[in-house]
């Protein structure tokens, strides 16, 4: 194998209550040094990220809005992957009581358990939304917009293979971009659905997992597990459905 790219999440991935460890993001810095590139796909809104996180630099580029939003940190270049958030499901969903929302530029997110309030709405207007769960947040999307789309248009950006990408996550909605790395992880805290649908799994949670995973790709480009690891993609159901 031959890893160039890692791809990872940010939430209960690299950050802890929208915090990156100082180790963390040494160990970020050490694998841009051994000549790796990192992308970060994320479910929150871009202004949500800047604001509490500064060292975007670490990355070619950020999916963010889980899927919908691509961003260059180097030019400061955004990139809407689909339509505009609709402002009048918005509204709409603020006369029906859900709340809070937040709105970014494609995405539409809220909380449990205002779900069936959202899938209600969405067919009672007939749009052609779905709904994605990152844990408790709720995230509305045009249908086909997710992390594997935006890893996607990112991999075209930067013209890269899939197979030379190591993907990390912990929750329901890193699925999707996880199985189309060559290589899946999932840290420690992950869900325990999401730990069955990967490679292996970190003995360490959050930001100490994806240091223990670079310290791997780092030592010998995960060659110790390669055999268990072709053996894992192998007897992966390929209409697996997340």
């Amino acid at each position: 194998m031959n890893f160039s790219y890692l791809a990872t999440d940010f939430d209960g991935t690299l950050a802890e209550e929208g915090v990156v460890a100082e180790n963390t993001i040494k160990a970020l810095e050490a694998l841009r040094r051994s000549g790796r590139g990192i992308i970060l796909i994320t479910g929150r809104e871009l202004a949500q990220l800047l604001e509490i996180f500064e060292r975007t630099d670490l990355f070619d580029l950020i999916v963010a809005e889980n899927g919908a939003l691509l961003y260059h940190p180097a030019t400061r270049r955004k990139q809407l992957l689909t339509e505009p958030a609709s402002l009048a499901f918005v509204e709409e969903l603020r006369r029906r009581g859900v709340s809070p929302i937040s709105t970014g530029e494609a995405i539409i997110a809220t909380w449990r358990p205002h779900e069936n309030t959202v899938l209600e709405l969405i067919c009672e207007l007939g749009l052609e939304c779905q709904v994605a769960y990152n844990k408790e947040a709720v995230m509305i999307l045009p249908i086909g917009v997710d992390k594997a789309s935006g890893l996607d248009a990112a991999l075209e950006e930067l013209k890269l293979s899939a197979e030379s990408v190591i993907g990390i996550g912990d929750a329901e909605n890193d699925l999707a971009f996880l199985d189309n790395c060559q290589c899946s992880v999932a840290v420690s805290n992950a869900l325990d659905s999401v730990k069955t649908r990967v490679d292996f799994t970190t003995r360490a949670p959050r930001g100490e997992g994806v240091v223990e995973l670079i310290d791997e790709i780092l030592k010998d480009d995960l060659q110790s597990r390669s055999p268990r690891v072709r053996e894992r993609r192998i007897q992966r159901p390929s209409n697996a459905s997340y």
